[in-house]
């Protein structure tokens, strides 16, 4: 087994103890405390195993940074250069040979090299470092691999390593045993403020001073732990100490700067304060720390479930990560560890960190548990996880997906679902890239997505403009300041990666329209103009704005790259859309909708035909539709309005009743019932075939019914009515109409209309007697008869007498039966 020299680290007791249980057990997991040397030592341990037969043992880290020092310092300790038995591999740098046993890998490189070669084939063991973290990479590498050793290799060992020992959950999933070492660390001292940071922009000024304070009062190197890089620099800025080598450690920051916060403390070095994120807490161990001074915040993506975006938030650490940050001043002799908050304030911490998988956007996780699926037959509800994601960050993860092209209608991984996971990338990206078209469109592809994966270098000049334009400027010309100087040949670096995958010259120029790529990237985020200036709609739903004095705040359309969600969606990286040239991915996504309706203004039947994507309405406009369309449309609006949509005129009333007092008399004809009750139930049969040529509702208004309402009875039928159950009779040589709509039918006339007729009217072959109904002069009713022949002798004197009073100049006879 090797053993290093010339040092002594606390995890060598246990190695043995490991060594033999991997001798009869496929798995284990390893407990040991930060600093005890279990990253460095354990890959190196294993080498001799045999078990091994000659094959790579892979190491997972969580970042590029700790990858690089793991392999480093085990190459060290091995007393070999980098890139022999001891190499690494991360999406910006491959160290590495055939001769390499031992290889430390980032997780999202090794899911691409999983997915690429699901066997795994030349690899005896996996090794997952700092596991108790649960990044999303982590647990969907834990996932698979266990899959893979259930199914179809059994000889592979994993290997879960962790500073914490709360792992029932991962024992239960490896079904193994835990090793745990012993040793301790060095004991620290724990110092906690007399009142806490309430705001975080004090946090700089309060941990300068901090600094400066603990620097004179103590011996020893410093580590400080802050939320981010502007923190850092912040803080950087503030401090005065001539003396000491102040330097910054972050995961962006360039492997030569990471280098000297990192390399070997002599005793004729400055005294060192390194001020660090997050990074630091655990897989990088900084040399010659005796201090450490804790902020007490860090910076983490979180899923904004209103918007679907990821935020970036500021929050405080967990009781577990703030232990694990003390732990760093004890690596290597008793230290000290200055809080920047109460022990009122820590007693609120939570005790652990919430994992990923519970609050991150899932799209890249879901496509490749697709393509596992595809590969090896397990869908993701079979896949074994610590804690199984939402449906709700799923659906929205598939969602995204299916917009993207990368999975079909049914949830499955189409073919350029497979290219993007080949790609290697995230599926917004490599969408893009892939969806390029000419060698020119794909470097501008690659260029834009370099932009995107690192920090907006524009991010600190508030009065910029959020055009991408303006960064695509910037990335044509080499800036002066150091900073910038730094993200600059970064993001040339991954912008020279992606050009080598998509297999183009490293010298091409890039031509064409950002917006049309970004469209491929970032569907969801298509934006439209609202009333106010700078508030835009997304597609994927809710709103987002940009500065009312940005070049873009008047935009009708912008495509949007990068928000920054806080209390509302902050547009910070877009670019112009053409809304009258959309490109096709857009267009073939859109749904053509044409709604039908009646303009309220002018009762025309109008066609909106409007292009939709999303939410948006990317295209409206009113037509004058024809006839035959709107039809439907104004036969509705009659069921909708049956009285008000038609002329239901006095004719037509009688109709309908002349129509049903013949169904009474007539029973042995099937007359239609022409009451308005079953005129609604059969509107259909009646009216379709008169509103075929009608387009709006003033000529709908102007359709004779009772000429309809005729045709629908039939002509032998409005014979026989206008026989039986006429609309008039003749009297004395005087017209009469009949009024059907009575409880009986009624004739009205002026009195003197009726002079000289004898007997009471009769319709329906004398099977029903009209009443008589005679009118002053005014048209007043005064008497109501059926019997006429009797009214003349008893009724009519009362009524002579009270109308010769009232209207003397008109012609009141005593017996008008025999007055014509």
């Amino acid at each position: 087994m090797f053993k290093p020299d010339p040092i002594s680290l606390p995890i060598q007791n246990t190695l043995p103890e490991l060594h033999d249980h991997l001798l009869t057990y496929q798995n284990c997991i390893l407990v040991a405390s930060p600093g005890s040397g279990k990253t460095s030592l354990v890959p190196l341990s294993l080498l001799q195993a045999p078990w091994r037969n000659g094959h790579r043992i892979i190491m997972l880290e969580p970042r590029r940074i700790a990858a690089r020092a793991a392999a480093k310092q085990m190459a060290c300790l091995y007393h070999e250069t980098i890139g022999q038995t001891i190499g690494y591999r991360t999406r910006m740098e491959k160290v590495a040979s055939s001769k390499t046993r031992i290889e430390v890998v980032t997780h999202g490189l090794f899911l691409r090299h999983l997915l690429n070669n699901p066997f795994l084939d030349q690899v005896a063991a996996i090794i997952f470092d700092e596991i108790h973290e649960r990044s999303l990479e982590s647990d969907l590498c834990l996932a698979l691999c266990r899959d893979l050793q259930k199914n179809l290799r059994p000889d592979l060992r994993l290997i879960a390593m962790s500073a914490t020992p709360s792992l029932s959950q991962l024992q239960k999933i490896l079904n193994c045993q835990i090793i745990e070492n012993k040793s301790r660390i060095h004991p620290v001292t724990i110092h906690h403020r007399q009142r806490d940071i309430h705001a975080i922009k004090d946090l700089p000024k309060i941990t300068a001073a901090e600094i400066e304070n603990v620097y004179y009062k103590n011996q020893g190197n410093i580590l400080v732990f802050l939320p981010g890089v502007t923190e850092i620099h912040r803080t950087m800025n503030i401090l005065a100490l001539p003396d000491a080598e102040v330097l910054p450690l972050y995961g962006e920051l360039h492997s030569t700067e990471q280098d000297k916060a990192l390399r070997s403390v002599s005793a004729k070095d400055k005294r060192r304060i390194v001020l660090t994120t997050s990074i630091a807490e655990t897989s990088l161990t900084v040399p010659g720390v005796r201090i450490v001074i804790d902020g007490g915040f860090r910076r983490a993506p979180q899923l904004d479930g209103d918007t679907g975006l990821t935020r970036l938030l500021t929050r405080r650490i967990s009781r577990a990560a703030a232990d694990q940050r003390a732990g760093r001043a004890g690596r290597e002799a008793e230290g000290i560890v200055y809080r920047l908050w109460t022990q009122a304030m820590e007693r609120s911490f939570i005790p652990h960190d919430s994992p990923e998988i519970l609050s991150s956007e899932l799209s890249e996780f879901l496509l490749i548990c697709k393509t596992w699926t595809d590969l090896m037959g397990t869908s993701i509800k079979e896949l074994v996880f610590p804690d199984f994601p939402s449906n709700g960050l799923l659906e929205a993860a598939s969602n995204l997906l299916t917009l993207l092209g990368a999975l079909n209608e049914k949830g499955l991984i189409t073919d350029f679902g497979k290219k993007i996971i080949q790609f290697g990338a995230h599926p917004r990206l490599a969408s893009m890239m892939l969806r390029a078209n000419s060698n020119e469109e794909k470097v501008l592809a690659a260029d834009l997505a370099a932009l995107l994966e690192e920090r907006d270098p524009f991010r600190k000049n508030h009065d910029q403009s959020c055009d991408i334009q303006t960064r695509l400027n910037w990335l044509q010309t080499l800036p002066h300041n150091q900073h910038d100087k730094e993200l600059w040949h970064r993001i040339h670096h991954i912008g020279q990666e992606y050009r080598k995958r998509l297999k183009i010259p490293l010298t091409q120029k890039s031509l064409g329209n950002p917006a049309k790529l970004l469209c491929a990237a970032f569907p969801d985020r298509l934006a439209q103009k609202r009333d106010e200036i700078g508030s835009f709609r997304l597609a994927g739903g809710g709103s987002a704005y940009l500065s009312q004095q940005d070049i873009l705040a008047k935009e009708k359309l912008l495509i949007v790259a990068n928000i920054h969600t806080q209390k509302k969606a902050r547009i910070c990286l877009a670019a112009r859309m053409n809304s009258d040239i959309l490109p096709d991915f857009i267009l073939n996504q859109s749904r053509q909708v044409e709604n039908i309706s009646i303009d309220p203004t002018n009762g025309k039947v109008i066609a909106r035909k409007q292009v939709k994507f999303g939410r948006l309405i990317l295209q409206d406009r009113n037509d004058i539709v024809p006839a035959e369309k709107a039809y439907p449309v104004l036969l509705g609006y009659v069921k909708n309005n049956f009285y008000k949509a038609l002329n239901w005129n006095e004719a037509t009333k009688q109709l309908q009743s002349r129509a049903s007092w013949a169904r009474q008399y007539l029973t042995e004809e099937k007359i239609p019932d022409l009451t308005d009750d079953k005129l609604e139930v059969h509107i259909e049969k009646w009216l379709s075939p008169w509103i075929t040529q009608i387009n709006n509702l003033k000529d709908l208004k102007k359709i004779d019914l009772k000429n309809i309402l005729e045709a629908y009875l039939g002509y032998d039928i409005c014979q026989k009515l206008n026989r039986l159950f006429p609309e008039f009779i003749i009297l004395n040589h005087n017209k009469f109409y009949i009024d059907y709509t009575q409880p009986a039918p009624i004739i009205s006339a002026h009195a003197q209309k009726f002079y000289g007729i004898k007997d009471t009217p009769s319709i329906a072959k004398g099977q029903i007697r009209l009443q008589c109904c005679l009118l002053s002069p005014a048209n007043r009713p005064q008497a109501v008869t059926s019997d006429l022949k009797n009214f003349w002798k008893e009724g009519w004197k009362d009524m002579r007498k009270d109308m010769k009073g009232r209207y003397p100049k008109h012609h009141w006879p005593e017996n008008p039966m025999n007055d014509e």
